[in-house]
């Protein structure tokens, strides 16, 4: 009797104190999970409710990031093949990029342009060797992003005294108003029109058509070397070359717009650089710092005299911590071989995106564009996001991958293999969310 008092009593407590672990358990993990979803809601609220709406609500709330991976509020893992926009070269926190600008930061942090510092000198010298030019072959000045950059080229034509400009048509070079003048997309312009210049497109890759539009009071031929945001689009072969050949015939400037396409995102620095073609300016941003805001613009030999002192300005540019940042981020492809693999990796990513619907896919390097067979790349990018992908729809039939330098072919494999599932749930969304509008009209 006291045996199965005892026994009853050991199975009522063990009874008890299993459920009540459990209980706890559970009630711990539902208020994490719901905690963390709060926090997740709560942010996104707060973001819509003090933010201006100029790209719409966010996707996801990240929380922290490494290598090519992020990791969002709720601990999801995901697969960033895009990179910031191509920004983050050496993908999420990585250590010679954390050290460069931690060290920086605690040494000397901003300086103003009445100063100079180590780390700006150095960062102009070397930009200017990756670009093949012997000491004193020209003059760069740092900004802060891209699209200042542009507008900073866009002041440098000025001052030939020229004011026709030739841009092509598909163009992104900013959301500043001089770089605007220049992007093609009309939705982006008309907006804001009357923007400055006097400005020409003609299309992309088009010699005849650019012969026809550049005269003797053309300023400068802007041209992306590859239009990322048009879906990574190459000109053909031999059209940089044609449009040095023209500008040269009429004293116009050859402007190239490496923002995107530069510090090694194609497999090269420079993304000109197999077309043999010197420039006489190179605008550079995105990729250059690894995610610390800078831009840089570059002028090849007497283009670098045509801004002087008072006639341009900025309050970032040249900052000894971006330009220290920008260093690591150039030392680390340098060390550790990211040209070549972003060669290799993006073979391999082209190659495994075929597909029946996929009707095209093309780029160099890591800056990959494809088509598809149905204007269905917003709903291909939903499904991607499902499975922890982060794409990038950059029209309604096309996609477009920047991922970091950093990418292994394991992990490019790890998106591949879920491809053809992704493609799958990304069609069926698109075709029920068309019988839902059949069904309501």
């Amino acid at each position: 009797m006291t045996s199965q008092t005892n026994s009853q009593t050991n199975s009522q407590t063990t009874s008890q104190t299993t459920s009540q672990t459990t209980s706890q358990t559970t009630s711990q993990t539902t208020s994490q999970t719901t905690s963390r979803a709060n926090s997740s809601a709560d942010l996104q609220q707060r973001y819509a409710a003090s933010l201006m709406n100029t790209f719409g609500p966010p996707r996801l709330v990240l929380t922290r990031g490494e290598g090519p991976y992020v990791w969002d509020a709720e601990g999801t893992r995901y697969l960033d093949l895009l990179g910031g926009i191509a920004v983050n070269a050496l993908g999420h926190a990585h250590p010679a990029l954390v050290e460069a600008v931690t060290r920086q930061l605690g040494t000397l942090g901003h300086v103003s342009n009445f100063f100079t510092t180590e780390p700006q000198v150095r960062l102009a010298e070397k930009l200017l060797s990756l670009l093949g030019l012997e000491p004193g072959g020209g003059k760069v000045f740092f900004t802060n992003s891209g699209t200042e950059a542009n507008e900073a080229a866009f002041k440098l034509t000025r001052r030939t005294g020229r004011t026709h400009l030739v841009a092509m048509e598909g163009s992104f070079h900013g959301r500043t108003t001089g770089a605007l003048a220049l992007t093609s997309k009309a939705a982006y312009r008309e907006p804001f029109e009357p923007l400055p210049g006097h400005v020409t497109f003609v299309p992309f890759g088009d010699p005849d058509a650019l012969a026809a539009a550049v005269t003797d009071e053309t300023a400068a031929v802007v041209v992306e070397p590859i239009q990322g945001e048009a879906g990574v689009l190459s000109p053909p072969a031999g059209f940089l070359a044609r449009a040095r050949e023209i500008t040269t015939a009429h004293g116009a400037l050859l402007w190239l717009d490496e923002v995107q396409t530069g510090m090694g995102r194609t497999g090269s620095w420079m993304a000109h650089a197999e077309s043999g073609v010197t420039p006489d300016v190179v605008t550079l941003a995105k990729g250059l710092a690894g995610g610390i805001p800078i831009g840089a613009m570059v002028a090849v030999g007497e283009s670098g005299t045509l801004l002087g002192p008072g006639s341009h300005g900025t309050t970032f540019g040249g900052n000894p911590v971006s330009a220290a940042a920008a260093l690591a981020v150039i030392g680390t492809i340098e060390e550790d071989g990211l040209l070549d693999n972003a060669t290799k990796v993006g073979e391999l990513l082209r190659a495994g995106l075929a597909d029946p619907r996929v009707t095209e896919v093309r780029g160099r390097g890591l800056l990959i564009g494809l088509d598809l067979d149905a204007a269905v790349a917003a709903q291909v990018a939903d499904a991607a996001l499902r499975h922890g992908v982060i794409l990038n729809p950059c029209t309604p039939q096309r996609i477009r991958l920047a991922p970091p330098l950093v990418l292994t072919a394991e992990q490019a494999e790890e998106f591949l293999a879920l491809w053809p599932t992704i493609l799958d749930e990304g069609y069926a969304a698109a075709e029920q969310a068309a019988a839902d509008r059949a069904g309501s009209a």
